[in-house]
Order: structure tokens, then C-alpha cells, then sequence
């Protein structure tokens, strides 16, 4: 067909997306004698969205600026970090899979369609695993696709020069942690946020700290706000919000992220979507295809690499002639934001017990009461934790403050393992740590 020449190629397993799941997945079957390929149209996302332009550039960044690093030093130590864990992941599976640098589209539900250079490859197999992430949600502000000086997350981690204001659409997660990263660059910072307050899935004391301890670095908040337009003036990029234009030197847009399925070629599959656009899987993260599985973003699970690596654990299970492990055995998922000082939470916040009409108690902890936060220099944060007064398990805890990011996952241990807190609360912890501060947090 118009010269172009076709080639089938027969695998065990394809892997679409060089994710974590997808990577690890085509790692262990590959070890397993199984013949598989891994179809992936960037190479600079070797490793998926959290090596590349999630997790590990962001912290990088916001940990060469704890370090005072000027920012083009952060942005080398980013460039370097990422650069050697992408070309670690290539490593790792260079020699037992076959990596296509190419776009992949499903033909039908076992044959895929790549182009390399001129030639067109088909590819086919029985097991085929999605792992092609999440893209930016662009929300439809007049001007926000081109206007200049306007980028999304991944955008916004090239700048080759600080800016001196920087705006952000979004107080989420995303948003946040670049506000702050960006502050404590002395970078003067404006949050725009379409609702009434920021963190809402959060206990209202550690919400309220975390904003006031924002506040003080600089970031100034929006809430309420309704962005009508984005447009340029002279070298600026200007939002126009409430009534009222605010001029920056360059706009991020942090606005969630939506399952990527675009191109794929879906609609020549039995494949379907969720309401949300996302692929939908059963609890082996098997989609509506046998044998066709989606893990990671792409099916609309919480949006968290060590969520995609679980993904991997349900799928390598099931492959494996268990499936006993499934997406309905997922217990409690912490998570953080990494803010200054980072925020982190697990299970549930009070509010949510209480309209669970569970018998629960509560108890909070000033970060100034711990002898380590004043060894640290840094008194900021509250430790708050719900219990069930009847069962002694613990319910949920929000932890602000230094540490917070280790500290929530010895709560998940426990929380998991049905530890009851009495347990916490007569814990022998070295001194002076942060831990031992449950002693005191559990102590009802």
C-alpha cells in the first residue's frame, strides 16, 4: 500500500509504555524464557513519568534547593540524576527485550501496528500489557494553549532561566509542590485556585498550617478564582482572573492528568473505557480483552508510581498461575506532598470517620513538642491520627513535618498488619527521631 512494506512479528508478551509496571513486567517475563517487546515512542521516558518528569526530577529539584543551589546547579544535578536512571532502565532490559522506538496502535485485540522509519511492523501476541501513562488536562481557557511563556509539568522542569513571578493554575498536588520548590527559589509565586481551599482531603489543622507555612515563603493564593483568558503582553503572560490581571514571567498549568489513551487504536479492539476515559480492567488489571491488561495511569487508578509497581505485582501473579493478589487485596496507600514541610496522609481523616459513624478518637501533636524537630531547627507541622476506640486500630493519620514522607509508612505497616496503636504508643524508638514522637501521638 502505497510502497510502504508490512512485516509481522510474532512475541509472547508486548508492553506498550516503558512505565514502571510495563518496564518491570517485561524484565521478569523476559527472565522467564518468554520472548517480549517493549514498544516505546520517546527515549527520553525510559522509565515512565516518575524517573522522567514526576517524581524523581521534581524532588531532585526541590532537594538542590534545601541544598541553596543556584538554579541553573539544580537544574544540572536534575539533568544528571534523570539522565543516569534512564539509561540504568534501557540498560536493564536492552539485552533480553526488544525495544521499537515507535508509536504503537492496536490493529485488533492481539496485533499491533508500529512504523519504523519507512517500514510498518505488525506485531502479535497473546499477552499485551498497556502502560502508556497520563498527559496534562487542558482546561479550556480561552488562550491557555497559545499564549507564550505557558507550560504544563513537564514544560515547566526546561526553563532555561528563573523566573521572577511565576504563576500556577491548580492547587493541587502537582501545583503546590512546584509553588514551593519555585518560593524557596525566591521565585515570587501566585496559586490560582478554582475552589474554596487547598488540600481539602486533608485534616483542616494540617491544611491550615501547611497554607499559613506557604504563605510565609512567599506564595501568595487565589482561591475562588475563574481564569476567563490567557494572553501575552510584551514579555509577560497575563491572567486574566475575577476581574482583575496578573501579569507573569512565565504560567504553569497544574491541572490534573488524564489516562493517555490517545492514538491507540482502541477503537479497533474490544477494549473499553471507563465514563472517565480511562481503560477499564478487572481486578487483575485485565481489560475487557483477555489477556490484554492496563496498569499504570492509563487505568485510572491513583496516580502513583508504587501504585503502578503493585499493578505489576496483580498482573505477575495472574500470569503466574496464582491471581490470588488483586487490585481488591490493595490496602492502605499513603501519600505525600512535598511541600516545605512535606505533608503526608494515610486511611482515613477525622471527618471521614465520623461520617462513617465509627467510634473514633482523635489526637493531635504540635511538631514543636518533639525534642528532634528542635535538633532539626525546624518546628513546623502537627502530627494529627484518628483510632477506633473499639478495635485499637488505627484508622488514618495526617502527618506535616520534617520526615513526614518516612514516617507515614511505618503507620501503613501498621495500619496493614491490623497493629493496634497501644503498640505504637509503648514502642521503643531510638532518641531523638521523629518516631518516637508516636509514643506520645498514640498515647490516648
Amino acid at each position: 500500500m502505497n510502497g510502504v512494506d508490512y512485516k509481522m512479528k510474532n512475541y509472547d508478551v508486548i508492553v506498550i509504555g516503558f512505565g514502571k509496571a510495563g518496564k518491570t513486567l517485561a524484565a521478569k517475563l523476559a527472565n522467564q524464557g518468554k520472548k517480549v517487546a517493549l514498544i516505546e515512542e520517546n527515549t527520553k521516558m525510559y522509565g515512565g513519568t516518575c524517573i522522567n518528569i514526576g517524581c524523581i526530577p521534581t524532588k531532585t529539584l526541590i532537594h538542590a534547593a534545601e541544598k541553596g543551589l543556584s538554579f541553573d546547579e539544580a537544574m544540572q544535578d536534575k539533568t544528571a540524576v534523570v539522565e543516569r536512571l534512564r539509561a540504568k532502565n534501557f540498560a536493564m532490559l536492552d539485552a533480553h527485550v526488544d525495544i521499537f522506538v515507535a508509536h504503537a496502535s492496536f490493529v485488533d485485540n492481539k496485533v499491533i501496528a508500529i512504523q519504523v522509519g519507512d517500514e510498518i511492523e505488525h506485531l502479535h501476541a497473546e499477552i499485551i500489557i498497556i502502560n502508556t501513562g497520563a498527559v496534562s488536562n487542558v482546561l479550556p481557557i480561552d488562550g491557555l494553549t497559545s499564549a507564550k511563556f505557558v507550560y504544563d509539568s513537564t514544560g515547566i522542569q526546561h526553563l532555561d532561566k528563573l523566573p521572577q513571578r511565576l504563576g500556577i493554575i491548580g492547587g493541587g498536588n502537582i501545583g503546590l509542590e512546584f509553588a514551593s520548590l519555585y518560593a524557596s527559589m525566591g521565585v515570587d509565586v501566585s496559586v490560582f485556585e478554582a475552589g474554596s481551599t487547598i488540600l481539602g482531603r486533608y485534616e483542616e489543622v494540617a491544611r491550615t498550617l501547611a497554607k499559613e507555612y506557604m504563605e510565609q515563603s512567599g506564595i501568595t493564593f487565589y482561591l475562588n478564582a475563574s481564569i476567563t483568558r490567557v494572553d501575552n503582553e510584551d514579555d509577560t503572560v497575563v491572567v486574566h482572573a475575577n476581574n482583575n490581571a496578573y501579569s507573569f514571567d512565565a504560567l504553569l498549568y497544574a491541572t490534573g492528568r488524564k489516562p493517555n489513551t490517545q492514538g491507540l487504536g482502541l477503537e479497533n479492539t474490544s477494549i473499553e473505557l471507563t465514563e472517565r476515559g480511562a481503560i477499564k480492567v478487572d481486578e487483575h488489571c485485565q481489560t475487557t480483552v483477555k489477556n490484554v491488561f492496563a496498569v499504570g495511569d492509563v487505568n485510572g487508578g491513583l496516580q502513583f508510581t508504587y501504585i503502578s509497581l503493585d499493578d505489576f505485582r496483580v498482573v505477575f501473579n495472574y500470569l503466574n498461575g496464582n491471581g490470588q493478589y488483586t487490585l481488591s487485596q490493595r490496602k492502605n496507600v499513603p501519600n505525600t506532598v512535598f511541600i516545605q514541610p512535606p505533608l503526608s496522609m494515610v486511611g482515613l481523616s477525622e471527618e471521614q470517620a465520623k461520617a462513617q459513624q465509627l467510634p473514633y478518637a482523635t489526637k493531635e501533636l504540635l511538631v514543636a513538642n518533639m525534642p528532634r524537630a528542635h535538633v532539626n531547627g525546624d518546628l513546623r507541622g502537627v502530627f494529627k491520627v484518628v483510632v477506633n476506640k473499639d478495635t485499637k486500630e488505627i484508622l488514618g493519620a495526617t502527618l506535616l513535618g520534617s520526615q513526614s514522607h518516612e514516617l507515614i509508612n511505618l503507620i501503613t505497616m501498621a495500619m496493614d498488619n491490623h497493629i493496634p496503636y497501644t503498640y505504637l504508643a509503648t514502642q521503643l524508638f531510638t532518641h531523638p527521631t521523629m518516631s518516637e514522637n508516636f509514643n506520645d501521638v498514640f498515647s490516648f
